[in-house]
This record gives C-alpha cells, sequence and structure tokens, in this order.
C-alpha cells in the first residue's frame, strides 16, 4: 500500500517505538513518593521538557492530554468558563460587571474546534462570532480587528488554526496573537497539523507581540501521532499566566488544570517523536515540498482541469510542505478515494463522510467554492516516509480512477436529471 494521508496519521517513528516499548517495562506512578514513582516522574518530567524544547516552551507549560481533541476542548471550553465567570468590569463604570460571552473563531476549522464550540452555545449561552475566511482559507484579519475593537471586553477568548488542516493554508498566528494581546483577550491555536512541519515559537510569539498576561497567544494544541509519535496522547501548551476550568477533576496532577494519572510510556515516545521530528524540521519540509510539487505539476499534466485549493503562492511560509489538496470537477471525492485505494493508494478526501452520506467540504464552501467543488476533494499529503517511488505510483493510479470516477459522476447526473 502506498500510504499518502499523512495528515490523517504519518507511521510512528523507530526512535519512538524504541522508546515505548523501553518505557513500558518502567514500573510506578509518577505521584508515588518511592523510588519507583520517583523514577517514573523523572522520565515524565523528562520527556515534558524534550516536548517543551520544540515548541519554545517550558516544561511546567506542557499539559499532557489523551489526543489533540481533548487539548482543543480543554483550551476552549477551560478559557471560555473561566472567563465568563471572572466577568470583566467596564472601563470607567461602577463596577459594572460585563459578560465574557462571545467566542470569535474563523470558518473552516477542525471539528474539534467547530464541536467545541458548538456545544458551548448550546449548552453554556456561549455566542460565536464566526470570521470569514478568504479564497485560500486564510482567516480575514481585519474583520479579526473589527470585531475586537467593536467590544474586546465581550470576548471570552479567539481560537483559530496555526494552518488548516484540509487545504493547507498557513494562518498568519502572529498577527492574530498581536491583535489579542493588545485587546487583552487571550489566543487558543490549533497547531496539531502545522506541529512537524513549520517553526513553532511559543515564547517567540509572546515575546514579539509584547503579550501581557493572560492575553494573546496564551494556549496551543499538538498531537504526537502526527509527527510520528503514539495515537492516544497529546498535549495543551498553556502559557503560565493563563487560567483555565479544568475539563477533569480528581487528583489535579498537571497544575490543576487536567487530573489523572499520566502515561508515561506514551510521553517519552511523544518526546522521542518529536526530538526527531524538530532535529530535521528543515530537511524534512524542503524534501517534502520537492515531493509534493512534483505530484501537482504531475496531477495538473494527468488531469488538466483539477483545481489545487489552498494558498499556491511563492513562499515556504504560505503553505505546509506536505499538503497537497484537489477538486476534480466531476467526481465525487469519494469515489476517487475508493477507486485509488483499490489501486494500492491510500489519500482522503476533503469532506466529511457520516453514515456513509458525503458532505461537501465546510472547508472549501467557507472558501466560496462552489457545492459541486466540495464534493470533488481529495487530500493528498506527503509524510517522513514519503518517496519518489510513492508520487509516481499516484500519479500512475491517477488516470483510471478519475476516468472511473467522472463516468460515475456523469451516470449520477444524469439519474438526477430524470428525475
Amino acid at each position: 500500500m502506498v500510504y499518502l494521508d499523512h495528515a490523517a496519521t504519518t507511521p510512528m517513528l523507530p526512535e519512538a517505538i524504541d522508546a515505548l516499548t523501553a518505557a513500558l517495562a518502567v514500573v510506578g506512578n509518577p505521584s508515588s513518593i518511592h523510588s519507583a514513582g520517583q523514577q517514573a516522574k523523572r522520565l515524565l518530567e523528562e520527556s515534558r521538557e524534550q516536548i517543551a524544547a520544540t515548541l519554545g516552551a517550558d516544561g511546567i507549560e506542557i499539559v499532557f492530554t489523551g489526543n489533540g481533541t481533548e487539548a482543543v476542548n480543554l483550551a476552549i471550553k477551560g478559557l471560555w468558563w473561566q472567563r465568563h465567570t471572572a466577568a470583566g468590569v467596564v472601563a470607567g463604570a461602577a463596577e459594572a460587571p460585563v459578560a465574557r460571552r462571545r467566542i470569535l473563531m474563523p470558518a473552516g476549522e477542525h471539528h474539534a474546534t467547530i464541536d467545541t464550540v458548538e456545544w458551548l452555545v448550546a449548552h453554556e449561552g456561549a455566542e460565536v462570532v464566526e470570521l470569514p475566511i478568504d479564497e485560500v482559507g486564510r482567516v480575514r484579519l481585519d474583520v479579526l480587528a473589527d470585531e475586537l475593537d467593536r467590544d474586546a471586553a465581550s470576548v471570552a477568548l479567539v481560537t483559530m488554526l496555526w494552518a488548516n488542516n484540509e487545504v493547507g493554508t498557513i494562518e498568519p498566528v502572529e498577527e492574530a496573537a498581536r491583535m489579542t494581546a493588545r485587546a487583552g483577550v487571550p489566543l487558543h491555536v490549533d497547531a496539531i497539523a502545522a506541529y512537524g512541519q513549520v517553526p513553532i515559537d511559543f515564547h517567540g510569539i509572546r515575546r514579539a507581540t509584547d503579550a501581557p498576561r493572560g492575553a494573546g497567544l496564551v494556549a496551543l494544541s499538538v498531537s504526537a501521532h502526527k509527527i510520528g509519535g503514539p495515537a492516544g496522547i497529546g498535549a495543551l501548551v498553556l502559557d503560565r499566566s493563563a487560567a483555565v476550568e479544568p475539563l477533569i477533576h480528581g487528583g489535579g496532577q498537571q497544575r490543576k488544570v487536567r487530573s489523572g494519572t499520566q502515561d508515561v510510556a506514551a510521553a517519552v515516545s511523544f518526546a522521542a517523536a518529536a526530538k526527531v521530528t524538530a532535529s530535521r524540521l528543515g530537511d524534512d519540509a524542503a524534501r517534502m515540498s520537492a515531493l509534493r510539487d512534483r505530484l501537482v505539476a504531475g496531477v495538473a499534466a494527468t488531469v488538466p482541469d483539477a483545481r489545487l485549493s489552498g494558498d499556491v503562492g511563492p513562499g515556504a511560509s504560505v503553505r505546509l510542505p506536505g499538503n497537497a489538496h484537489f477538486s476534480f470537477p466531476g467526481c465525487e471525492g469519494d469515489s476517487l478515494l475508493f477507486l485509488l485505494d483499490a489501486a494500492g493508494v491510500a489519500v482522503s478526501t476533503g469532506s466529511a463522510c457520516q453514515a456513509g452520506v458525503p458532505e461537501p467540504s465546510h472547508v472549501l464552501m467557507a472558501m466560496g467554492r462552489s457545492e459541486a467543488d466540495a464534493r470533488g476533494a481529495l487530500r493528498i499529503t506527503i509524510g517522513h516516509s514519503s518517496t519518489d517511488a510513492d508520487v509516481d505510483a499516484f500519479l500512475s493510479a491517477l488516470p483510471a480512477a478519475h476516468a472511473l470516477a467522472a463516468k460515475a459522476g456523469l451516470a449520477a447526473r444524469a439519474t438526477s436529471f430524470d428525475r
């Protein structure tokens, strides 16, 4: 099988596998004070420090979670609950309380964010302001600025992606961090798709934006299985000045932000993957970009009417190096996926598929694309194990898959017309 779905999950690195198997033999709860427990704690804290170093953070700021989705939930719900409960005061008024209900969120976010925000709206009385994105999937900073200028005191938090997980466009995180820092509003960034592909410097952004305590970039979510670590562990980078209400209550093991016995072996493996990935970030990004560009050129030559989505401008700072996202007119993305899978090539669609009913990509729809485009999306993502042979195999399998998918799409449209 040729694997070109690294954005979904990437194969574990050998170093991470070795670290995991060795750490699984360690006995001891890291919260115990006997020697076995302290040995486990040492491994856990060393892992925390190693991961923090790859993110420009301090070890104490790494809160381990069960996955990236939990990290996103903890950041958004935790910040909203804390900010909404600790009501502010209108400047110049006599202790007039302000209900911080508003969440500013760009369109086209990952469903970990969308569903979390929708839950807060439905169950907690939150109000969401959806910020538009442009034709390449990048948030409109002018609208963000207008919302902050209009009534920053009512904003509980801003949340956004570091890079769009579907189309690969890199977002203006530093500019958004500067705006939120100036407005006194906390910013959470979902960096799950970006971690391991682009440099991330948490403290660097806070310094560059002159962020005050509790405002600007204060929380950032990542996940181990996106960088060659194990599934089942993620992390929230939480600035020392940030206050959040926990999702899970119990022993308060991690800054009283997340309770529960921590998975030492998974943390050790996560750290091993983070260390290796960080050490070769530049080389891997250049290699993946070259493979991606060759794949894009091959698709353009094979299927001229295929449309590349996301930012295609020059420079390495506009798009994730491993991402190639296309719309194929007249085809259903799911049909292409299944036909390529039958040919031995694993990719993904840009659409969500629930209970066997395909839905158009909400990202492409938010970018102003047609529903037909949004249904005919295919995401091909390159990773650390990808080779020229993988690209060749995809380009070899694509013409026949596209021809069959286009024929199926034509038949479906004819049937719909007859009805």
